[in-house]
């Protein structure tokens, strides 16, 4: 340990050392007319043939590069191509910012060219980027995209249902996922109607979604990653946008509070209010569902952001939230409430040639569950993250590192099925360390990383090392690997064996369980290849291994209260969680078919997820063996305003646990001298093993039509037919033994919508 701190900041300075001899180019691309950030598109060197790809910011970097004067080029899909004479001096840092004018027509194969440079020289395993773009890609419900929509087709992620379903990255459950929005760590980010997330999409500048091998960058979590990020309101003009339909409406207002200009800065601000009345259209329009009682939910999103941005690109966010969510079944209401706040700035320093990057933010979640036992059964998570990294550009190469501190408080009281109280009180703290280091060969690209974290109240630590390797075998062909090591602190109120969790709340690890280390672990392994066929087809095939080493979970099996009275009875009957382990593994197949007008998406994912509790073998209730995702798009017209989006979605059954047998369970209060003659007891059931059942296949078909209309300069409406489920598929949700009644999933929901942005 003691050569490993006195060689890695040898290993930075190393990193850091540019040769005076060359000098570097950066900057942001910029769209001309509203001053939005383009992301993830190339600038060039026209001299060299060397090029760049803009990140998140719309930030690039070229360095290493010899004195002279060069023709930078930059051009982007829909775009005009921009253009500015430099020169490069030894040394010297020569800031150019490009603006691109947007135009109506443009050739798709400089977007894929683009593409490809990105592909080449990014490892980029086991990691999808959502933009505009793909989210507009697929059937909206009620007439507005939703990036819950888009999880659901990407390879590796399962949905467990549309009413009160989560979701589920390659074998982990929620808890081990971690959600950001602008660098702020967020909880339970979907709504109990499993249709919609709290984000809105208009402000999603763009997500990444890393579901396994994720370097050294992201920490904390077992198992995936999903990071969204907004944008910044219109710097030019006051605008918005207001939809409606039989689901949500929405306003959306944003603005400068100082104009942008090309030779300074900008600030704007952009707020956003979302809110659905299901429950009460539900009851007339579909009426059907649910037999007749209609669909008790209600949510209510409000979302708002301050940006400053100075002239040479440093940028400085205050952003806010409030998203709420009710259901109200007759026997049990669900509520959660998830409020925050937080910043965040990127600071390019005049003269260097670092990107630093820091956020701060404090985000509280509440979640209730009130039937008609009138037991307690809440909890609440707060949480307090801050994080400053550095970046530094060395050629194609760059290092990157940094530090977070998080502090978790939480509070959790449930009381279970036979009527025992778990309950929980506490606070936690985490500090993390991070190198990562990017090196780009002629075909060879290699990312090796690590990540220390200590957990305080845990009085652990654990040291993370990472791998991520690209080989280009030809223009064509590259093969990917990726490997780690994963902790994280942060446990589910919920057990995993459970079938149907509307409430689901969150813990700190406990400071007994049956092991040495309280935290939870694992292992990932991830091998792949991607492979261009022709300039309009993609294919991405990777097969993976997750071993979580160690789970801790929630103790369904709790019978005796862990007190002196019960010590002589098994552990497993009186803890309050259990020490869990278990893998997930597979494989993943995704095409990508791009055309002038026509897009398909095809992923179709084989997974194995197994856990052991100490006492037996289960599989988990999202042990979703098949899924396979088919997404069709086509736009037509003079200026492409016809548009119809269409998905179809096939799954093998989940898992359950099925009924043996009913039996009258009586309640022996009085021990020994209690009278069974004089009670009725409850309704008990004889169940089989843990999940050996599976529920039907299950297949939906999605789609959507729209046509937009030009009102006038800035000014389109666009209306919008959609439906889920088309041809009313009656797919199973879970079964309710008690009333031996069985529970669907959504019928068909025909809507038909309208959007009006100015």
């Amino acid at each position: 340990m003691s050569k490993i701190r006195f060689l890695l900041p040898l290993f930075i300075l190393a990193c850091l050392n540019l040769s005076a001899q060359t000098g570097e180019i950066r900057g942001f691309v910029y769209d001309k007319e509203n001053g939005e950030p383009i992301i993830f598109t190339n600038v060039i060197i026209k001299e060299m043939q060397l090029g760049k790809s803009t990140d998140a910011n719309g930030f690039y970097s070229l360095s290493k590069i010899a004195p002279g004067s060069y023709t930078l080029v930059c051009f982007s899909l829909g775009y005009d191509t921009a253009s500015a004479k430099i020169n490069v001096g030894p040394g010297r840092i020569v800031t150019q910012n490009l603006y691109l004018k947007p135009k109506k027509f443009e050739l798709n194969t400089i977007e894929i060219k683009a593409d490809k440079q990105k592909s080449k020289e990014n490892v980029n395993i086991s990691s999808n980027t959502i933009t505009q773009k793909e989210l507009k890609q697929l059937p909206t419900f009620g007439g507005e995209p939703d990036l819950v929509q888009y999880l659901q087709v990407l390879p590796g992620v399962n949905f467990s249902g549309d009413q009160g379903g989560q979701l589920y990255i390659r074998g982990g459950p929620p808890v081990m996922n971690k959600v950001m929005i602008d660098g702020m760590i967020i909880y339970n980010p979907f709504h109990s109607i499993g249709l919609f997330s709290v984000f809105d999409a208009d402000l999603i500048r763009n997500a990444e979604v890393s579901s396994g091998g994720f370097n050294a960058q992201y920490g904390g979590r077992i198992s995936g990653i999903i990071d969204v990020s907004t944008r910044e309101g219109d710097k030019k003009r006051f605008s918005g946008k207001v939809s409606a339909n039989p689901i949500t409406a929405k306003v959306m207002l944003e603005g400068p509070i100082r104009k942008f200009t090309e030779d300074g800065g900008s600030a704007s601000y952009v707020v956003s209010y979302k809110t659905s009345y299901l429950d009460k259209t539900s009851r007339t329009l579909y009426n059907y569902a649910d037999q007749g009682n209609g669909l008790p939910y209600t949510f209510n999103d409000l979302y708002g952001k301050i940006s400053n941005i100075s002239a040479n690109g440093s940028r400085f966010n205050l952003f806010g939230f409030r998203f709420t969510d009710n259901t109200n079944f007759p026997s049990n209401q669900y509520g959660w409430t998830s409020s925050g706040a937080g910043g965040n700035m990127l600071v390019i320093p005049d003269g260097s040639n670092t990107l630093i990057n820091a956020n701060v933010g404090y985000s509280n979640y509440k979640m209730s569950q009130h039937s008609l036992d009138n037991l307690p059964r809440e909890s609440s998570i707060s949480s307090f993250n801050a994080s400053i990294n550095f970046t530094n550009f060395i050629g194609k190469d760059d290092v990157k590192y940094g530090f977070d501190a998080i502090g978790i408080a939480t509070n959790f009281n449930y009381t279970n099925g036979v009527g025992r109280l778990l309950s929980q009180d506490d606070n936690s703290s985490e500090i993390h360390g991070f190198l990562k280091y990017r090196k780009v060969w002629k075909r060879l690209v290699v990312e090796p990383g690590i990540r220390a974290i200590y957990y305080a109240s845990l009085s652990e630590g654990s040291f993370e090392p990472r791998l991520g390797i690209k080989y280009n075998v030809n223009s064509s062909i590259r093969v990917k690997f990726a490997a780690g090591t994963y902790s994280q602190n942060l446990m589910a109120a919920v057990s995993d064996q459970d079938v149907v969790n509307l409430f689901y709340g969150y813990l700190s690890s406990p400071d007994k369980v049956n092991s040495s280390i309280r935290r939870q672990t694992a292992e990932h392994l991830v091998l792949g290849t991607e492979i261009d066929l022709g300039r309009n087809i993609e294919v991405n095939i990777e097969g993976f291994l997750k071993n979580y080493s160690q789970i801790t979970n929630i103790n369904r099996d709790k019978v005796y209260d862990d007190d002196s009275y019960n010590q002589w009875r098994p552990y497993y009957l009186r803890a309050d969680v259990i020490k869990e382990t278990g893998k997930a593994y597979g494989c993943d197949a995704r095409i990508k078919y791009e055309h002038k007008n026509m897009y398909i998406w095809a992923v179709y994912s084989l997974t194995y997820v197994t856990r052991n509790d100490g006492r037996r073998d289960y599989t988990p209730h999202f042990d979703r063996r098949h899924n396979f995702n088919l997404v069709y798009t086509y736009a037509w017209g003079k200026q492409k305003n016809w548009n119809v989006n269409a998905r179809w979605n096939f799954g093998s059954g989940y898992p359950f646990t099925q009924t043996q047998g009913f039996y009258e369970m009586l309640n022996f209060g009085n021990g020994v001298g209690t009278n069974t003659n004089n009670q009725n007891g409850n309704l008990g059931i004889y169940y089989t093993d843990v999940n050996t059942g599976r529920l039907p296949y299950f297949h939906r078909l999605d789609a959507s039509i729209s046509k937009k209309f030009q009102v006038k300069e800035h000014q389109t409406m666009s209306i919008i037919l959609s439906a889920t489920n088309v041809y009313n598929r009656e797919n199973i949700f879970f079964f309710d033994r008690l009333n031996y009644r069985r529970i669907n999933q959504l019928p068909i929901m025909p809507t038909l919508g309208f959007n009006y942005t100015f």
